[in-house]
């Protein structure tokens, strides 16, 4: 409560007492007078003695407040004694530091520059050395020249040509021995090799072409696909031809086929069944029927669409229906058809750069795979059931012969047939092409750096190119020209004894000349 308060109060109570007096003379007359003086006397002596108390409480609280205030502001001094204290430390010590970092500073100078002196001694008495081996050198050179009867340019041009002569006998001598080698090695090399194509291809056929999920909302949904005494699930794979597996995968049934586009049918009625919900053999047939039209138009609009794509036209319709059958068609994870677009583009642009037809080059590389469409149909090998279909069609022996031979299963008999065959080849086995390459891939590259960096004198080393080449800079004071190319070389063996890959890597050693060596 502040002093103005206060005072006021007893101004009100000496107001309210007055104001009282007069109500009350008022109210009730002459007789009553002497009550509301009395009355009104004492109210005002109330009033007055409260407002001397409310005033000296007034006093007592300006005085707290005045002690609380003087308080604050001596503690507030302190502090900021304390902090411009702290700071005055502070900066005598930093003062310190500087100080005793000068001095360091004026010692390693005059170190410095009593190493420099020393430095530009012994250079001096080093060139005084090599005056004098110089010399010495001169000498000797003068006395063996004296001694032989040859100059030193001859005596080293008839040890390069005694050297050249070694060598060529010995590399001839390494090259029969190696043909031999290789010649006994060919028939077990080609089994291996084809074993492990065979197993590759095996394994990545069945995890990724041969089986389709359909979820289900619910595992009682199994028992309506069986139907009766199996009637439903009998009913379903006789009008597909895909077998229908059904175990204890939670709200799921495996459609196994290797025919994509059964497979596709099959999965389509199975999930159309399953939103209407009527499953009988009658109902079945005739969505297999009705996904089958619609999947024959679908086959002709991805066919069509693909053709705008790749800028390929006038294809017969069959060869059309062909290429739009590969859009439901993988290998090893890549999409056949969109492998075929990218071999087309692939195509062009080589043979662009090489001054060939481009259409040509084109229309082959975006056919080269149709044969694929009829594997699971018709025997023979995709490429010459291709060239075939091609001929049959009324292709050019051009594009047909680039059709049948891009695996090396006929004679190639035009440039076309090589860029088909090289663009197939790039689009297959680029880096995230395949699913299953890709770690591969990786895995490579890591090996290829690790192999360079273990030799002496190798700085960095850098696979590029996708891994087709890896480059050595080596530091020059360590390794010399001639140790270069030989390091080359020991890379090169190193990579084509420890690592698998497809066809050659490149080893460059880079110093102030580089020396290049093919693993193949």
């Amino acid at each position: 409560m502040d002093i103005p308060s206060i005072i006021g109060g007893g101004v009100v109570g000496v107001i309210a007492g007055y104001v009282v007096c007069v109500v009350l003379a008022q109210a009730r007359g002459t007789s009553l007078v002497g009550t509301a003086r009395r009355d009104a006397a004492q109210i005002l002596t109330d009033a007055e003695r409260e407002s001397a108390t409310r005033a000296k409480e007034a006093r007592t609280l300006a005085k707290e407040l005045e002690i609380d205030l003087r308080a604050k502001l001596e503690q507030e001094g302190r502090e900021q004694r304390k902090e411009i204290s702290a700071i005055e430390r502070r900066m005598i010590s930093k003062e310190e530091i500087l100080d005793k970092r000068a001095i360091t500073l004026d010692k390693t100078t005059a170190d410095l520059n009593g190493q420099e002196r020393d430095l530009v001694q012994r250079e001096k008495r080093h060139e005084k050395e090599m005056a004098k081996v110089a010399a010495l050198v001169d000498e000797q050179t003068q006395k063996l020249e004296q001694i032989s009867g040859l100059t030193a340019d001859q005596a080293r041009r008839d040890l390069f040509i005694n050297l050249e002569n070694e060598v060529k006998r010995d590399c001839a001598l390494q090259l029969k021995r190696t043909e031999d080698e290789l010649k006994e090695q060919a028939e077990k090399k080609a089994r291996w090799i084809i074993g492990e194509a065979i197993g590759r291809c095996a394994s990545d056929h069945v995890a990724e072409t041969t089986v389709s999920v359909v979820q289900l909302p619910s595992d009682e949904m199994k028992g309506r696909i069986i139907g009766r005494e199996g009637r439903n699930i009998r009913a379903l794979e006789n009008a597909t031809g895909i077998n229908v597996i059904i175990d204890d995968t939670p709200e799921a049934v495996i459609l196994s086929g290797f025919d994509p586009i059964r497979r596709q049918v099959a999965r389509i009625t199975l999930e159309r069944l399953i939103q209407d919900g009527r499953i009988h053999p009658a109902r079945i047939e005739e969505m297999v029927e009705k996904i089958n039209e619609e999947m024959t138009e679908t086959i002709k609009e991805r066919g069509d669409a693909a053709c705008l794509e790749a800028d390929v036209h006038g294809l017969h319709p069959e060869i059309l229906r062909l290429m739009g059958r590969l859009s439901f068609r993988t290998s090893y994870g890549q999409n056949v058809l969109q492998h075929s677009i990218e071999v087309c583009h692939l195509s062009g642009i080589i043979a662009a750069e090489l001054g060939v037809n481009i259409q040509e080059a084109r229309r082959a590389g975006f056919i080269h795979d149709m044969g694929k469409a009829l594997t699971h149909e018709v025997e023979g090998s995709h490429a010459i059931l291709g060239h075939d279909i091609a001929k049959r069609h009324g292709e050019s022996e051009i594009i047909c012969n680039a059709i049948g031979a891009h695996h090396n299963e006929m004679p190639m008999n035009s440039v076309v047939s090589v860029i088909v065959q090289a663009a197939d080849a790039m689009s297959a086995s680029r880096p995230g092409a395949r699913s299953e390459t890709m770690q591969n891939y990786i895995k490579r590259l890591e090996q290829l750096e690790e192999i360079a960096h273990e030799f002496n004198g190798v700085e960095k080393a850098y696979a590029i190119q996708a891994g087709r080449e890896v480059r050595l800079v080596v530091q020059p004071n360590r390794v010399n020209d001639a140790e270069a190319a030989s390091m080359a070389r020991e890379v090169a063996k190193r990579i084509e004894s420890e690592m698998t890959y497809p066809g050659q890597i490149r080893v460059t050693v880079v110093r102030e000349t580089r020396a290049v060596e093919m693993a193949k």
